[in-house]
């Protein structure tokens, strides 16, 4: 496993490197810089300010391109590295073709990234640029042209928003993210077919909500499905079914709804003779009572889910009588990921849910 950590100035990324090292046994390898040091890493004085963490590499680990840095990396694929030099895209580019990396971008508000670029400056006894000259920079450093590593950044499968003041309170937030699960480089079947669901998921023409669903038997996609109005009406979108486009509350006037389920499209595309008796469901949300009861009837062993319903008890006892498993999958965290609403989590700080969805207990 090969670990990338990119981000701006300060952001963090020598942070958690050094949690990664120090908690999982991550070995650091460098790249050569080739380009000129940005004035963003410099004082006042344009003084080059090293990080206060740089721990030394061995020489063995100095890669002079990233060719190199590969093929070293390639024999050796198993064992844990991390690199936080990613310059450009070209380096990206090369790195993303292989199967074992990871691309995690960290990111800060520029006026903390300051603040810790002047304490930097500090330790060093230099003299921190003003906050405007570090915006100038930053910016130069981020956006220019052809040049500019925010367009890198983008391209990062995980990207953090680390705005926390204490170092514990990062590694703690690092830690509940798991970076070195195998399935954010090669999905499991699960995470495969819950991500075939979401992109069913996407086809969606309801006015309510999005939701898609894949069957499987034997590993082997039978149907898929996503909610929306009956074959040859108007879509939901488009103002054909007036319950859905009247604002109607959740679980309230279904029985005025012209939507599909996307259980029950993947169901009636598929019939019962394909589904056979070990198939397995995967949606996106908790199927509601009305498809439960269908999702039985055709034979389906399980369900699996990821987003928990407002009706999802009374579905769990029909699943239970009628002998279908039902389990929850939640597929890991990527995206954007604010590791400071990570930490409150851990802390049992109460964060809003939507009072619609929920997990299944």
């Amino acid at each position: 496993m090969l670990i990338g950590l990119c981000g701006g100035i300060c952001a963090g990324k020598s942070s958690i490197a050094s949690y990664l090292i120090e908690e999982h046994n991550f070995t650091r390898i460098r790249l050569a810089r080739t380009a000129q040091t940005p004035a963003v890493e410099k004082s006042a004085s344009d003084v080059h300010v090293s990080s206060a963490d740089a721990s030394p590499v061995d020489q063995h680990h100095v890669f002079a391109d990233v060719d190199d840095l590969l093929d070293f990396v390639t024999l050796r694929w198993k064992e844990r590295w991390l690199t936080t030099d990613i310059w450009d895209d070209k380096v990206v580019d090369a790195l993303l073709k292989r199967p074992f990396f990871l691309l995690v971008s960290v990111d800060a508000p520029v006026s903390v990234r300051w603040q810790r670029f002047a304490d930097r400056c500090a330790q060093n006894h230099l003299t921190p640029p003003t906050l405007e000259d570090f915006v100038l920079r930053n910016d130069a450093h981020l956006f220019a042209p052809g040049t500019g590593l925010s367009a890198v950044c983008q391209r990062a499968q995980l990207k953090l928003l680390n705005s926390s003041t204490s170092i514990s309170a990062l590694r703690n937030a690092t830690h509940s993210l798991n970076l070195t699960d195998e399935a954010r480089l090669r999905p499991s079947w699960d995470q495969y077919f819950m991500q075939l669901a979401d992109l069913a998921a996407h086809r969606s023409n309801c006015m309510k909500r999005r939701v898609g669903c894949v069957i499987v038997r034997e590993k082997r996609v039978v149907s898929t499905g996503y909610n929306g109005t009956p074959r040859g009406m108007t879509n939901c979108n488009d103002g054909g079914c007036p319950r859905c486009n009247n604002a109607a509350k959740g679980g309230m006037g279904l029985n005025t709804c012209l939507c599909l389920h996307a259980e029950e499209n993947a169901l009636l595309e598929a019939g019962r003779d394909r589904i056979g008796g070990s198939a397995t469901l995967y949606c996106n949300t908790c199927p509601c009572l009305t498809c439960s009861v269908k999702i039985t009837q055709v034979g389906i062993s399980e369900v699996v889910y990821n987003q928990g319903y407002m009706v999802d008890t009374m579905t769990a006892k029909i699943f239970e009588e009628s002998g279908v498993q039902l389990r929850q999958f939640t597929p890991p965290t990527d995206g954007l990921v604010d590791l400071s609403l990570r930490v409150r989590a851990s802390e049992n700080v109460d964060v809003d849910d939507d009072v619609f969805v929920r997990p299944l207990r």
